[in-house]
């Protein structure tokens, strides 16, 4: 690669190409977690189909290795890399609502927040997470845990189509009818099969939601959780509640003899009537009054954008997690030796329920295996300060050692960083790894999208094994 090849690659993008002489380049190169340094030596801000083509194949060319950005919020900064070429989508950017067909178009370098805004007008929403500034790609790639889950399932099953760059640089798109394995795969199996340039998801009525923070006192944790871990499982799917440790942030809606104190809490959403949610959480309130509550109806991106102030872009990030089959005493009894000792304000736990709707489809319907498991946890160490990283690590790391053993195996992608190994993917993968690697030998056969938490491509020795995929 020389400065000629990097010129007339420049020329043929109708975006922008940052090099590392460039006046913008560190700025370029930040991603959400502010942990992640990495130096790439070109960064394409793509705009439409063609550009990202046009870098597919100047990477190839040059023998660069590559990673995809969409939002950037990837755990472990996985669409940077060092001396390679990152492939920008944040300019693809479009959201098309179809009202009477309740579907949605969105570019893939669009966030959630876009997303809300647009179905919002109608009515609708997609399954996502709980960020608004989340990466519509990422989250969907790798399954999509949110507060729409237990009644609409995850993102992914969802998504109805994609329009995809591969590794050769050849244009298709995947669904039920096209490119049907592709389109299995890309349904949890990650950014390992190509650059997904626009998706196609289904949308569903929301608009109005009961939702909010309840909060108690630490001492009340142990019987919150033996609550919560018979609520949650047998409640209207209608109703999502994630459980969560956390720093009160010193901040509204919260009132001031609470701001710093270490509490524990369920962020609701109820998609219905406030009366109905008031019924369904009576009991809660009779046997453990909140010490705090922020229960109301509030428009659907109200509640998506709730804590984007509080998690803004750069903060130091160190995440660990698992799948969680069961809640038991013992694991409740770790929960409550570790997650008390939050290392600052912004470090917490969730327990995301991943039952209801998300239940239905089969293990192999989708490569997103723990389909029977109840939770999703995550543990994060978090802070702005740099000087913090060992601390906040050290505590995510201890925290997750103790209750690993307690977990169902595997752990949901999107919560992974970048030094989880082979064996972690696997586990992740079960059952549909397999399968994965065969996909992947057909689409990119040389591991070309390998910045991702990867699926190395089977081994092939014949033909055959490829018509087999």
């Amino acid at each position: 690669m020389n400065q000629h090849s990097i010129t007339d690659f420049a020329s043929q993008l109708r975006g922008e190409l940052i090099q590392s002489t460039d006046s913008r380049y560190d700025e370029s190169r930040k991603v959400y977690n502010g942990m992640i340094d990495r130096r790439p030596h070109l960064i394409a801000y793509c705009v439409d189909t063609a550009d990202v083509v046009a870098a597919i194949r100047f990477a190839r060319e040059n023998h660069l290795p590559v990673s995809v950005r969409g939002g950037g919020h990837n755990a472990g900064g996985l669409g940077i890399c060092n001396d390679g070429l990152v492939i920008d989508l944040s300019r693809i950017r479009f959201v098309h609502v179809d009202p009477l067909e309740r579907t949605v178009r969105t570019g893939g370098g669009s966030i959630w927040g876009d997303v809300d805004h647009a179905t919002h007008a109608f009515g609708l929403a997609v399954p996502s997470g709980i960020i608004s500034t989340t990466g519509v790609g990422g989250l969907t790639l790798g399954g999509g845990l949110g507060y729409l889950t237990r009644q609409y399932g995850l993102t992914i099953d969802n998504l109805l189509a994609a329009d995809i760059v591969l590794a050769d640089s050849r244009f298709v798109t995947a669904s039920a009818n096209e490119n049907h394995d592709l389109f299995w795969a890309i349904r949890g199996g990650g950014g390992n099969f190509g650059v997904v340039t626009s998706f196609l998801f289904r949308a569903h009525p929301v608009s109005i939601v009961c939702a909010g923070p309840m909060l108690w006192e630490m001492d009340q944790a142990p019987a919150i959780m033996k609550w919560y871990r018979q609520f949650i499982v047998q409640a209207p799917e209608e109703l999502n509640g994630f459980f969560a440790f956390l720093t009160v942030p010193p901040a509204p809606p919260f009132p001031g003899d609470l701001h710093f104190r270490k509490m524990c809490g369920i962020v609701w959403c109820f998609n219905g009537k406030l009366e109905q949610a008031e019924e369904i959480l009576r009991p809660l309130r009779t046997l453990h009054q909140p010490a705090f509550e922020f229960f109301s109806p509030m428009p659907f991106p109200m509640l998506q954008s709730m804590f984007d102030g509080l998690y803004p872009p750069g903060l130091q990030w160190y995440w660990k997690a698992d799948f969680v089959n069961e809640l038991s005493d013992e694991a409740i009894a770790l929960h409550l030796e570790h997650g008390p000792q939050l290392p600052t304000l912004h470090s917490t736990m969730h327990l995301y329920p991943i039952n209801g709707a998300a239940h239905r489809p089969g293990q192999d319907e989708t490569p997103w295996s723990y389909r029977k498991s109840t939770w999703s946890s995550v543990i994060v160490g978090v802070d702005p300060d740099p000087a913090n990283r060992a601390r906040i690590t050290a505590w995510a790391r201890s925290y997750w050692e103790a209750l690993h053993p307690c977990s169902a195996g595997g752990a949901y992608i999107n919560f992974m960083m970048d030094e989880e190994g082979d064996e972690r993917i696997r586990a992740t993968y079960q059952g549909n790894f397999e399968r994965l690697a065969e996909i992947k030998a057909k689409y990119d056969p040389e591991n070309f999208f390998r910045s991702n938490q990867n699926i190395p491509p089977q081994a092939r020795t014949t033909d055959k094994a490829l018509t087999q995929v």
